[in-house]
């Protein structure tokens, strides 16, 4: 049997519960458990023996206050003891072995260590001799790193629960750090919106309620004090009438027209020389011819507005008769002038002119005259080269269309189509031999026969398969096959208009093809399509009178030239996507870069537009190097070069590089002009057009020959 403790061992139980509780004890057995552990062996002892007298616990110490009386309910406890040992410590009980309270930890920055134990010994900081890989290597290696943190008070890493992790991803969301605080609980509404019979509170209303306050009537009367003194004063009313000020008064900084950070001062009045000395030089004084000289000039004429005079001393000096009248022409000038202030800028004239390359660092590009083709009687309005090169057609107003050989200068063929030729345009796609030739109302699909026997007997057999469809289709043209004895000239077919045809265009793949006719309807711009015969008219109304119509060459874009704009439509889209303002005021030809991004306008006002399509819908350079009306611009399917020709007999050839940096704006330079077409009726070069491999340019002129340039 246990002997009840005495009342000092009772206080010092007591004592050490408390400080278990407290959290400084770091070490030694739990008193609970010891406890327990006495409990237990009374227990066994209680059959055989005598129940235990009642013991008195400490008052702090928890889940010991009732008396176990049965074995099962002993088993069930314990288990719930071994349980709950540290469920209800709170976060102030944890073991804490630093005690240096609750300090800034930065106060032992510089020292090895980082507090005092129990016992009073220090607590060295924990060595951190890891470098940067180190600390990646773990990083990499250790699958708790994420959830390593250092403890400041120890410097030592500990390694984060799943409970605390949880609690930082929920304060983290900004969720209650309780997970089973609840915050939506229906509200209990203290005030209802009826009217009670009972008040709420039924205390009296207070006293002060009823009597004036003391603490405002002094503030009133230190406000009325100082308005007596005059510390405070009443705002003043507000004054309308204008002020004026002296525009020449001195001028200090502080001044109004100091404000004026932009003032411009006044010139300040010419210094007085020795002729206006009371006593001058005698040379300064003025001989009676010069006097009478003087009064006979005119007022504003003279070099000084004063006679010199001479004075024994400054006491005969009398009163200067002038001197209101020039104190107020000074005023004058300086109210009626205005005045401003002059940046001068110090610009080397020659750093103004753009820094351009040399010609001879741009080669190749044309620069003289090779061959000259002779044989049209009239004025030769427009070429086209084939895919490969070697042949060239010519239109002209004598009524027929050559075919030439290149490089010889030699006539292959002439075609007479009786009629005056607008436009030709070869067949872009080098696996068909066709040449498309406006005469008059009609397209004329022509076979010229040249060159490899295999292409152009595939483009016959290509055109005599199409197979009619069985009904028959509205178009806006007729397709009619040629008569045998057209078919013997090589023409195959003629798209029949319904007015005079002035362009023909082929789209790159070689199959469509677009015709501008002369006529101020909706149905100036048809596009063809050879292997179906079939037309259509893609524009509902007309926007101005047409000059001319280009395919893209990558893209499924269709460019349209009126005589001010030019409209960029999309076909797969079929709506209209830019709309370029070429600043010029008739638009004559155009044509685009084979990368597609820009293209040349020319005009019959003597300018050439570059547009950068992805820059601005402006032109990005308007170049005015001709004198007299732009007949024709082409571009070279590989070389940086454009040319251009005009009326007064000249080629232009321009160096026009596209870079493929984006940032990086064209380089256009003019590089050479080429002589050699005489002016015949006003006209001068009417057609341009570039080689499709050579650095080589054709010019067709009004004196009825064409010109080759290598």
């Amino acid at each position: 049997m246990e002997e009840p403790c005495p009342a000092g061992e009772s206080e010092e139980l007591t004592e050490s519960e408390e400080s278990v509780y407290s959290g400084l004890e770091d070490s030694g057995t739990d008193s609970s458990s010891a406890e327990e552990e006495e409990e237990e062996e009374e227990e066994e002892e209680g059959p055989g023996g005598s129940s235990p007298p009642p013991r008195t616990h400490a008052k702090g110490a928890p889940r010991k206050s009732k008396i176990l009386e049965d074995d099962s309910l002993l088993k069930e406890n314990e288990s719930l003891l071994a349980q709950d040992e540290y469920e209800e410590d709170s976060s102030d009980e944890e073991d804490i072995r630093n005690t240096v309270g609750n300090i800034p930890m930065e106060w032992y920055q510089d020292f090895p260590h980082i507090g005092y134990n129990l016992e009073g010994k220090k607590i060295y900081k924990p060595i951190r001799n890891k470098d940067e890989l180190d600390m990646f290597l773990e990083k990499m290696e250790n699958p708790d790193y994420w959830r390593t943190v250092q403890d400041k008070m120890t410097g030592a890493d500990i390694k984060l629960t799943d409970e605390q992790v949880d609690l930082v991803h929920r304060l983290q969301k900004g969720q209650f750090g309780d997970v089973h605080f609840n915050p939506y609980e229906p509200a209990v509404d203290f005030f209802t919106h009826e009217v009670m019979i009972h008040p709420v509170t039924n205390r009296p209303a207070d006293k002060r309620s009823f009597i004036p306050s003391l603490i405002e009537k002094e503030k009133v009367s230190k406000l009325v004090h100082a308005i007596k003194m005059g510390w405070i004063k009443p705002r003043k009313p507000k004054d309308d009438t204008p002020t004026y000020y002296d525009l020449w008064a001195h001028e200090d900084p502080n001044s109004i027209l100091g404000r004026h950070k932009m003032h411009v001062p006044a010139p300040k009045m010419k210094l007085p020389g020795h002729e206006e000395s009371y006593n001058p030089p005698p040379e300064y004084l003025l001989s009676e011819e010069e006097k009478l000289a003087w009064e006979q000039q005119e007022p504003a004429e003279r070099k000084l507005n004063f006679v010199p005079q001479q004075y024994r001393c400054l006491r005969a000096v009398p009163a200067y008769s002038r001197f209101i009248h020039e104190r107020f022409e000074r005023c004058l000038d300086l109210y009626l002038c205005p005045r401003q202030r002059k940046m001068r800028v110090n610009v080397d004239p020659e750093d103004l002119i753009p820094k351009l390359p040399k010609p001879r660092d741009l080669q190749p590009f044309p620069t003289t005259q090779a061959l000259v083709y002779r044989g049209h009687t009239s004025l030769v309005r427009c070429l086209s080269i084939s895919p490969s090169g070697q042949w060239l057609v010519s239109g002209s107003d004598d009524c027929t269309v050559r075919f030439w050989e290149v490089c010889t200068a030699r006539c292959m063929k002439t075609l007479p189509v009786g009629g005056v030729v607008k436009s030709v345009a070869w067949n872009p796609n080098p696996t068909i031999c066709l040449v498309a030739i406006c005469v008059e109302q009609s397209v004329l699909l022509v076979n010229p026969c040249l060159g490899d026997k295999l292409l152009y007997g595939a483009t016959d057999q290509l055109l005599e398969s199409y197979v009619a469809p069985e009904e028959e289709r509205v178009q806006p043209v007729q397709w009619v096959t040629a008569t045998m004895e057209e078919h013997g000239k090589g023409i195959r077919l003629v798209v029949q208009h319904s007015k005079a045809v002035k362009q023909v265009s082929w789209h790159g793949k070689g199959d469509y093809f677009a015709s501008v006719v002369s006529d101020n309807s909706n149905m100036q711009v048809l596009i063809h399509q050879t292997s179906k015969r079939w037309s259509q008219n893609p524009f509902r109304k007309s926007k101005g009178l047409v000059q001319c119509v280009l395919f893209h060459p990558i893209r499924p874009y269709f460019f349209v030239a009126t005589q001010r704009y030019v409209r960029v439509y999309n076909l797969l889209k079929q709506e209209l996507t830019k709309k370029l303002m070429t600043n010029c005021k008739w638009v004559s030809s155009m044509a685009i870069h084979p990368g597609g991004d820009n293209i040349i306008c020319g005009s019959y006002d003597s300018k050439l537009a570059w547009f950068d399509l992805d820059l601005s819908t402006r032109p990005y350079q308007l170049l005015r190097h001709h004198k007299k009306a732009l007949r024709s611009v082409a571009f070279h399917k590989h070389y940086p070069l454009f040319a251009s020709g005009s009326d007064d007999g000249t080629v232009i050839v321009c160096h026009g590089m596209v870079y493929n940096d984006l940032l990086q704006n064209p380089l256009l330079v003019p590089v050479k002009v080429l002589k050699g077409h005489v002016m015949t009726l006003d006209l001068g070069v009417l057609d341009v057009l570039f080689h499709p491999t050579q650095p080589w340019v054709f010019s067709s002129g009004a004196d009825g020959t064409v010109r080759l340039y290598t």
